[in-house]
């Protein structure tokens, strides 16, 4: 009899109240779409890892500690769903656990991150936009992690999405790569709008939402705020959208 799982790796966070709304909501999507495999949970930050135990006392699994665990349970068909939103460096590093795993498991199959194919971007945007709602004369300014990666040209391809499905009205940028906050800038001052609701485009709203978006200073609201914009903030990670969570399980669907 084969004993089958999934197991879900995300980046993580430290912020357990964005945890439970988020990569907890997925787990629990995945138990219910798939009754015959046993959830495991991995993070890939050592640092959220080392945090967690500290603050919270809580044992995570690195990916490979929780290949270790699997293969202890008597696990033989596993399925791995990232929840990283790009193909980047997370994800690269996440593979090569697995790869040198790939003896341990009579299989092991592997999703795709959520922005994959178009049809990935499409079906994020549409999600996303059908929980939103934007007040009259807003714009939208997604806050997207960023990485020196080149799978950062997902940001600039995202935006262009949006504007190409008709939502001319939302711009997207990057904490630590590009587009950067004064690239969104320019291009709100060019709309003429006075008026900005901030949204991470990450799939958790922790650290950085928290205060590299949200903060009272040094933060893209305050640097909105100065520049002369009524500026309001949606702490709502990605993970707590419906269609955001139904592509992580498209995406599992797939790999099996």
């Amino acid at each position: 009899m084969e004993k089958k799982a999934v197991l879900i790796v995300s980046f993580g966070t430290s912020h357990l109240d964005t945890m439970e709304k988020t990569i907890g909501k997925i787990e629990e999507d995945v138990s219910e779409a798939f009754p015959d495999r046993k959830v495991y949970r991995a993070f890939t930050s050592g640092m959220i890892i080392r945090k967690l135990k500290r603050t919270e006392n809580m044992q995570i699994d690195t990916v490979k500690e929780a290949l270790e665990r699997m293969e202890a349970d008597g696990i033989t068909d596993v399925a791995v769903q990232p929840t990283h939103i790009i193909n980047g460096i997370e994800n690269d590093r996440m593979m090569e656990e697995i790869m040198s795993a790939m003896g341990k498991f009579h299989r092991i199959r592997v999703g795709k991150p959520l922005l994959s194919s178009v049809d990935d971007y499409k079906k994020a945007i549409h999600a996303l936009m059908a929980e939103t709602v934007l007040r009259e004369g807003e714009v939208l300014v997604l806050m997207g992690h960023g990485t020196e990666h080149h799978a950062n040209a997902a940001y600039p391809m995202l935006e262009y999405t949006f504007h190409a499905l008709g939502y001319t009205q939302v711009l997207v940028g990057t904490v630590e790569s590009f587009p950067e906050l004064k690239n969104v800038m320019t291009k709100l001052e060019i709309s003429g709008k006075k008026k900005v609701l901030l949204m991470p485009f990450m799939l958790v709203a922790g650290d950085h939402a928290k205060n590299d978006m949200a903060g009272e200073e040094d933060s893209w609201k305050s640097e909105l705020e100065a520049a002369g914009y009524e500026v309001r903030a949606m702490l709502k990670g990605l993970g707590e959208f419906e269609g955001i969570r139904r592509i992580f399980l498209e995406h599992i669907r797939e790999a099996l």
